[in-house]
């Protein structure tokens, strides 16, 4: 990786710079070349999971801030140097790699770059008793966001703000039998493990590769989807066994569909439902279309905000609705670092009023005994159990069902050393 790393840094310093900008770094990276874009993506990641120690050491190292372009070069390459125990380059051979892509991009500032991550090698342990001092240093999040964790998960928000910090499974989910797919992964020299009895198509593939090696992906055999969210489908169409299946033909709304992945599960389930998914970005709904080509896969699309019911609805009530809302994203921060950045505590009073108004939108258009999914990828109290406390209250008529290890915050914790661990998630069904 040395003798290309000089590359990769030039194109994860482009996509930290637009990132430092105020871009998701998901949609960053996707500009990147794609011969360089996996390791790219774990330069860039790194450097997030490293920004407030970065920040901090960069105040220190430099009399003033950098060209945004070097400044996140320098982050990619400190990033590196943090974590001296398991690099897997030797730090004389970072620094040389970083010079080299500070001249690749024509910055005159090479000599300093090599200053800066030389000092840092000099004055390594003494920066760091400094740094780590720092409350968001200390445990790389913003100070908001850790309040917020203590006063959800008093007993628990050191350990999720750890967590956070750690690579997420690459859990997957299978159309088929998923001993004989794991029979092909183990054919291909891949090594797959049930994710366990709540999740019969699901496994985790360790270590990951890219989705072009994974056999029978191109045909829809097999897709990428979190535990978590793997339990939408189940809860959506019997309760995860607690209730009566669907109706077959039975017309069912994911009210915000996009990318598509919760969408495709249920289609998987049952492919005789009725489905309508909308999402109000149309850009995103493409990617609602093309999971569903891929996967050979039938439902109507829509572009619209599901708000709007007066917009879209033709006025004939569904049997279930599958509402997946916009959220904080807090409990993908493991899979996505540069959301806690991105995000501001403002956001949470504007998301959950947005929350409450889908809820309040999409209830009456169940048809009597129909049921209603909400769901967010979140670990803040406000978007999910003081969120649906609020619905019950304006909607008493609304039965809330519980089903053990399903409903309710899922924390992404794992309770002994052999669970498996995913996505921090929020789930509540209600029956009308």
């Amino acid at each position: 990786m040395a003798a290309a790393l000089h590359h990769l840094f030039v194109d994860a310093s482009q996509a930290l710079a637009a990132f430092a900008s105020g871009r998701s770094l998901t949609e960053a990276l996707e500009r990147t070349r794609a011969e360089h874009r996996a390791g790219a993506q774990a330069l860039a990641f790194a450097a997030v999971r490293a920004q407030a120690r970065c920040t901090a050491l960069l105040k220190r190292l430099l009399a003033r801030r950098a060209p945004p372009r070097v400044d996140a070069l320098l982050r990619a390459a400190l990033a590196q140097l943090l974590e001296l125990e398991e690099a897997r380059t030797a730090p004389h051979t970072v620094v040389d790699q970083a010079v080299q892509a500070a001249r690749r991009m024509a910055a005159p500032q090479a000599g300093l770059v090599n200053a800066v991550l030389r000092r840092f090698l000099r004055e390594r342990e003494h920066l760091l008793a400094q740094v780590l001092r720092e409350p968001e240093a200390l445990y790389e999040h913003p100070l908001w966001w850790q309040k917020q964790l203590q006063r959800d998960w008093p007993e628990h928000w050191q350990a999720l703000l750890e967590a956070a910090q750690q690579p997420p499974p690459f859990s997957l989910r299978v159309r088929g039998e998923l001993p004989a797919y794991l029979a092909r992964l183990q054919a291909a020299g891949l090594q797959g493990r049930p994710l366990g009895t709540l999740w019969p198509q699901g496994l985790v593939l360790e270590p990951p590769c890219p989705v072009s090696q994974l056999p029978g992906f191109a045909e829809g055999e097999v897709s990428v989807q979190d535990g978590a969210a793997q339990l939408a489908a189940p809860l959506l169409l019997d309760g995860a066994g607690t209730l009566p299946p669907l109706p077959s033909g039975a017309r069912v709304l994911d009210a915000c569909a996009a990318p598509g992945g919760k969408t495709a599960h249920l289609l998987e389930r049952r492919p005789d439902l009725d489905l309508l998914a909308l999402d109000a970005d149309a850009t995103r709904l493409q990617r609602v279309d093309d999971t569903l080509r891929r996967l050979n896969l039938r439902a109507r699309t829509l572009a619209a905000d599901a708000r709007d019911t007066a917009v879209w609805w033709d006025g004939r009530p569904f049997d279930a609705i599958l509402l997946d809302a916009p959220c904080s994203a807090s409990g993908i921060n493991r899979r996505h670092p540069d959301v806690r950045w991105l995000r501001r505590e403002s956001d949470l009073a504007v998301l959950s009023h947005t929350q409450a108004q889908l809820l309040d939108a999409l209830w009456p258009l169940l048809r009597p005994g129909g049921r209603l999914l909400y769901a967010t990828c979140s670990l803040f109290a406000c978007e999910g159990r003081e969120q649906v406390a609020a619905f019950a209250q304006r909607q008493p008529a609304a039965r809330a069902l519980e089903v053990p290890g399903c409903t309710g915050h899922l924390l992404g914790l794992p309770d002994n050393a052999a669970a498996v661990p995913g996505d921090g998630f929020f789930y509540a069904l209600f029956q009308s």
